[in-house]
C-alpha cells in the first residue's frame, strides 16, 4: 500500500479480522446445513455451494496479503502469480454462476411450486454445481496460458497485493489484443449473461407474486428472495466498481484501486453469512442450536 508501509501492522488488524470472520462465518453456515436435517433442501444446498465459493475466494488472496502486511513481502514468483490469478477469477465467475442457480431456485419455488421438488433433486443440484465449476474454470484456463507467452519489459509492479488479469496485462510489452478481446468476451458471456438472467428471473418472480391475492402471502414470498437480492447486489456492485476504476480511473491514486479490489474480494465472503444468518430463520435457529450444544461436547 503506497505511502502506508509504516502502518501495515495496524492495517493488518481489520483486514485479518475480516478474513477470520469470512472463514468462520462460511464454515458455520456449512456446519449448520450439514447437521440440521431440516435444511437439507435445494435452497440450502445452493447456499452451501455459495459458502464454499466464498471460502475459496478468501483463501485465494489470503497468503499474499498476509505476506505483504506481516512480512513485507515484495515479490511473487510468476508461476504462483498465474496460479493465484486462475483461482481468483475462477471463484469470481463461480460465485456469479451460483447466484444465478440460486435465482433459478427462487423462480422454481415461487413460480413453479408443483414442479420444484421433482426438478431440483439432489442429483440435479449436483449437476448444476459441477456445471458451474466447469464453466468457471474452463473460461479462465486460457488466461494464464496466454499470459505466459507474453514478454514483460515494463516495471513489474502490481497495483494490488494479489494477481488480477488486467493488472498483469498492463505490464506486458507484447501485443495483448488477444487477451483483451478474450477477457471482454468472457465477462460478457459469464457475468453479463448471469446478471441479465438473474434480473429476468426476478421480473418473472415479481409478476407471479403480484398475482397472489393475499398481501401476507405476497410478503412471505418476497421475503424468501430478500437475502438473495442483497447477496447479488453485494457481489455485482463492487465488481462493477472495480471494472470502472480499472477502465476509467487511471488518474486516481493507487490506494483507490487497492481499496476497491479489497472490497470486491472481501465484502461478499464477509457479508453473505451475516445476511443469511440474520434473514433466514432456519439458519439462525440452527446456529443457536449449535451454540447450545457446544458446552456439553
Amino acid at each position: 500500500m503506497p505511502g502506508l508501509e509504516y502502518a501495515h501492522i495496524w492495517i493488518s488488524i481489520p483486514i485479518c479480522s475480516m478474513y477470520l470472520f469470512a472463514i468462520l462465518g462460511n464454515c458455520t453456515i456449512l456446519f449448520v446445513i450439514k447437521t440440521e436435517p431440516s435444511l437439507h433442501e435445494p435452497m440450502y444446498y445452493f447456499l452451501s455451494i455459495l459458502a464454499i465459493t466464498d471460502l475459496g475466494m478468501s483463501m485465494s488472496t489470503l497468503p499474499t496479503i498476509l505476506a505483504m502486511l506481516w512480512w513485507e513481502a515484495q515479490e511473487i514468483k510468476i508461476g504462483a502469480c498465474f496460479t493465484q490469478l486462475f483461482f481468483i477469477h475462477t471463484f469470481t465467475f463461480l460465485e456469479s454462476s451460483v447466484l444465478l442457480a440460486m435465482a433459478f431456485d427462487r423462480f422454481m419455488a415461487i413460480c413453479r411450486p408443483l414442479h420444484y421438488s421433482s426438478i431440483l433433486t439432489n442429483d440435479m443440484i449436483g449437476k448444476i454445481g459441477l456445471g458451474c465449476l466447469l464453466r468457471s474454470a474452463g473460461v479462465v484456463m486460457p488466461t494464464p496460458i496466454l499470459l505466459r507467452r507474453y514478454h514483460y519489459c515494463h516495471a513489474n509492479v502490481l497495483s494490488h497485493p494479489f494477481c488480477l488479469h488486467q493488472d498483469i496485462l498492463k505490464l506486458s510489452c507484447s501485443d495483448a489484443s488477444v487477451n483483451n478481446i478474450y477477457g471482454l468476451c468472457v465477462v460478457i458471456i459469464t457475468l453479463g449473461t448471469d446478471s441479465v438472467l438473474i434480473l429476468l428471473s426476478y421480473i418473472l418472480i415479481l409478476h407471479a407474486v403480484l398475482g397472489i391475492a393475499s398481501r401476507e402471502e405476497r410478503l412471505k414470498a418476497l421475503n424468501t428472495c430478500f437475502s438473495h437480492v442483497c447477496v447479488v447486489l453485494i457481489f455485482f456492485v463492487p465488481l462493477i466498481g472495480v471494472c470502472m476504476v480499472h477502465r476509467f480511473g487511471k488518474h486516481l491514486p493507487p490506494i483507490v484501486h487497492i481499496l476497491m479490489a479489497d472490497v470486491y474480494l472481501l465484502l461478499p465472503p464477509v457479508l453473505n453469512p451475516i445476511i443469511y444468518s440474520v434473514r433466514t430463520k432456519q439458519i439462525r435457529l440452527g446456529i443457536f442450536h449449535m451454540f447450545r450444544q457446544s458446552p456439553s461436547l
